[in-house]
């Protein structure tokens, strides 16, 4: 559960974003927006979602997505890329999809099966 946030703006178009849990465990996201500027109701769903693939695995240090706009004229233009660092593993993800919003749920949704086979292993 998040309980404070610290925001802090990077450049123009980059969004990092410190959630501090409960256990004082510190998951840092970095928001990347290349050839567009990303909306502050994209970096909330981002954000959002994000606090959600935390609760499968406490151990998330950081989380950096890269969302990128490739040829604004074409269907399916939205590139969405994510990477989780935990202790030990680097798992990444990435879709490219109709919406931002659509890419990052099927990159999560990708995650949550990477972060499940690392649990299953350590038991």
């Amino acid at each position: 559960m998040i309980n404070d946030f610290a925001f802090s703006r990077v450049s123009a178009k980059h969004f990092n974003l410190f959630a501090r849990t409960q256990n004082e465990c510190i998951m840092e996201i970095k928001i990347k927006s290349i050839h567009f500027d990303a909306t502050e109701q994209l970096h909330a769903f981002i954000e959002k979602k994000l606090s959600k693939l935390e609760k499968n695995n406490d151990r998330i240090v950081k989380a950096e997505v890269s969302l990128k706009v490739v040829k604004p004229e074409t269907v399916k233009n939205k590139e969405t890329s994510v990477r989780v660092l935990i202790p030990g593993n680097e798992l990444h993800a990435e879709k490219v999809c109709d919406t931002f919003e659509e890419g990052v749920d099927l990159c999560l949704e990708a995650l949550k099966k990477q972060l499940e086979k690392i649990k299953d292993k350590r038991k």
